[in-house]
């Protein structure tokens, strides 16, 4: 089913003031973050002090440097080790995501850990599969884990549609089309414009705004089309070689994926679903 196309994205803005919903506020070290995105050449000591400064912050990722989330085995203790074992590009996604995580309240209506789980294994998913295809796989796991982002602001704009967009079985792509016929935007183009309130990139905010379309766009996202595959393989539960076939060939064949190759490669569901470091953040 084609989705229809806005093209005006200011509307997914004057919708959400309309319904006086308020946007979660970037806190002070997340918005320094965002902002190394345009200084190609920020370094560990600039990422380091900015997250230093949040205490509860560098808590959290030294948490998350000790967990799977890192893959590593041994101690981490500092930032600093965690930057110079995982990547600069890592550690900034991570802290990221742990900011939102802080700042976004979820409405009645919706179950918290399983909406952050759900976030984890979408962004999991779609590290994955930029590692495939070209695309930067820490920008596509930060994006994947916000894609949802903008069902929060949808919920508190309009609750009584709340329960019939989460009411279970939800197939593939099928929350997309539920918000687009109750409310008429995805959680995707809302995320976008909370992107862009944020400053994130604009390669970024375009990803999350045509991932539910990848196809539509002026031009092709691939990171777009990425967020679209990872979207569907999270809601669909462990990935199989049958869900694999299930995916659009189109998107595939932009991406030049084959599912062959990805069979051989599909990653631990429960390991990408493990939200246990933002147990004490989750509201």
């Amino acid at each position: 089913m084609n989705l229809p196309i806005r093209t005006m994205f200011d509307d997914v803005s004057s919708f959400i003031q309309s319904q006086s919903v308020t946007w979660p506020v970037m806190p002070e070290a997340g918005q320094a973050l965002i902002r190394t995105f345009n200084n190609d050449d920020v370094d560990t000591y600039t990422v380091c002090r900015i997250i230093k400064k949040d205490p509860t912050l560098t808590a959290t990722l030294l948490r998350m440097a000790n967990s799977a989330m890192f893959g590593l085995s041994g101690s981490i203790d500092t930032l600093e080790r965690a930057v110079s074992v995982v990547g600069l590009s890592m550690v900034r996604a991570r802290a990221l995501s742990a900011c939102m995580v802080r700042v976004c309240v979820l409405p009645t209506g919706m179950d918290r850990m399983e909406f952050w789980r759900y976030c984890m294994l979408c962004a999991g998913y779609a590290q994955w599969i930029a590692e495939l295809c070209d695309v930067d796989d820490q920008e596509a796991w930060l994006c994947g884990m916000m894609i949802r982002l903008g069902e929060i602001s949808l919920g508190q704009a309009r609750p009584a549609c709340l329960p019939h967009i989460e009411a279970k079985p939800i197939e593939p792509m099928e929350r997309w089309l539920r918000e687009r016929s109750l409310i008429g935007f995805d959680e995707g183009e809302v995320t976008a414009a909370l992107a862009q309130q944020w400053d994130f990139p604009e390669s970024l905010v375009s990803g999350l705004r045509y991932c539910s379309q990848p196809l539509t766009g002026n031009t092709f996202s691939k990171l777009a089309a990425v967020l679209h595959l990872a979207a569907r393989l999270a809601d669909g539960g462990p990935v199989t070689t049958d869900a694999l076939q299930n995916l659009p060939l189109l998107v595939l064949q932009w991406l030049h994926l084959d599912l062959q190759t990805m069979g051989t490669q599909i990653p631990d569901h429960h390991a990408l679903s493990d939200v246990s470091m933002f147990q004490n953040s989750v509201r």
